[in-house]
């Protein structure tokens, strides 16, 4: 039989430590690390005996602790603590001996202050908005009548029952494609944006609704996270949204191309009632009839004011106007041109009398005689027409030959000059 070794000496094989030695060592250790403040989600909560075991969640890491509440410290606490719940926790491991089991033990858990949790939702509001994922450039029309609806919500849950009753009541032929992902918790991110993912890339839906019923503030922090915010801007579906009640705002009512007060209110707004359609299409036949049979009476009126003028009433009126105008304008003109034609006629006379009195043909008419020599220049004086020169004499009626003799005769008063 080995001999007990002693407490400070290492362990070797022939002198190995006992177990409750190892474990008291560990606990020894595990006792000077003193208390911390942690935060995560309750994923777990059980009571038992007054005391509670359960477990805490990283909010980002999928890294789980178990935690001890005992009865004591449990009355000092708040009473609606629950599983799902964002809290704080101051903790302190507890090394158990005889279970050889590391939990924490809890002095004190609280809700995750509300300021906290604002604060951080509005830098990220401020972070995703300089981004311009919130800009109402970014938002797309919805379809007038969408023929599938894609519908993200919790399984069995009211949300889904009011989104799928009002729809079909408003139009029975609406199709939808539901896809089913935690509304509450830590999951709540993930399968949210592995759902928008999914009805995103099917051809065949041409708008999402994510819906969730009222709950608390931290009930709905998963519809503020970024990666579902984000998620839900890549979309080139539109989207909307339908969380809590009128009062909610989670981020994804920024980002969302349509932002519903309730799931209710959602399938109203997506959807059409075939109801008031038919109305609106009935008062709209109604009102263009009235105007088709105002416009064609005032037509009929204004054709039967036409038709009734003169011109149309006896339409050869016009003719005979026109006819009596024409036979006055033919007989003006005649008349006019008569006037020009007889007063051009007066001036070509007066023209012609001058011209015959200043002819040369006149003036031999009177008995005078042009004198040429040998038929070229005209004889003005008698030195031009010396004795023995053949002269010309151009009479009224003819020329005649003639020889001058030179002398220079006196004329008589009554007898023009003429040559031998």
């Amino acid at each position: 039989m080995t001999d007990a070794p002693q407490a400070g000496a290492p362990p070797t094989l022939d002198s190995p430590w006992p177990v409750g030695l190892l474990a008291s060592k560990i606990k020894a250790y595990i006792d000077r690390l003193g208390t911390a403040w942690v935060e995560g989600e309750i994923t777990q909560w059980g009571v038992s005996g007054g005391n509670v075991y359960g477990k805490i969640r990283d909010l980002t890491d999928d890294v789980t602790i178990g935690f001890t509440i005992w009865s004591s410290v449990r009355s000092r606490l708040a009473d609606d603590l629950k599983q799902g719940d964002r809290v704080v926790a101051s903790v302190k491991p507890n090394y158990w001996l005889k279970g050889g089991s590391l939990t924490m033990q809890v002095f004190d858990m609280r809700h995750v202050g509300l300021g906290d949790l604002l604060e951080r939702l509005e830098r990220l509001r401020k972070k995703l908005a300089s981004e311009g994922l919130f800009d109402v450039s970014r938002k797309k029309r919805l379809p007038f009548l969408p023929h599938r609806i894609g519908l993200i919500t919790g399984k069995d849950s009211d949300a889904e029952k009011d989104v799928l009753r009002n729809a079909q009541l408003r139009w029975p032929s609406v199709e939808f494609t539901v896809v089913h992902a935690a509304v509450q918790g830590d999951r709540t991110p993930g399968e949210v944006v592995a759902a928008i993912e999914k009805l995103d890339a099917d051809p065949s839906v041409d708008v999402i609704i994510i819906a969730r019923g009222g709950g608390d503030f931290q009930n709905l922090l998963g519809f503020s996270d970024e990666a579902v915010v984000r998620a839900a801007a890549r979309a080139s579906t539109p989207i909307v949204s339908a969380i809590g009640h009128e009062a909610d705002r989670p981020l994804l009512d920024e980002v969302a191309d349509l932002r519903a007060s309730t799931p209710t209110d959602a399938a109203k707004r997506v959807v059409p009632d075939v109801a008031e359609e038919m109305s609106r299409v009935q008062q709209a036949r109604a009102r263009l009839g009235v105007r088709i049979t105002h416009v064609i009476q005032v037509e009929i009126d204004r054709l039967g004011q036409v038709r009734s003028r003169p011109v149309l009433a006896n339409p050869n009126w016009l003719i005979e106007m026109r006819s009596e105008e024409l036979t006055r304008y033919v007989a003006r003109g005649t008349e006019l041109a008569s006037r020009v034609v007889e007063r051009h006629e007066e001036s070509t006379r007066q023209l012609v009398s001058q011209l015959r009195a200043l002819s040369p043909q006149r003036t031999l008419d009177r008995g005078y005689a042009i004198v040429q020599i040998d038929g070229g220049p005209i004889a003005r004086t008698q030195s031009q027409a010396p004795a023995g020169a053949t002269l010309t004499l151009t009479l009224a009626d003819g020329a005649i030959g003639a020889t001058s003799t030179g002398e220079l005769r006196p004329e008589h008063p009554a007898t023009p000059a003429s040559a031998e």
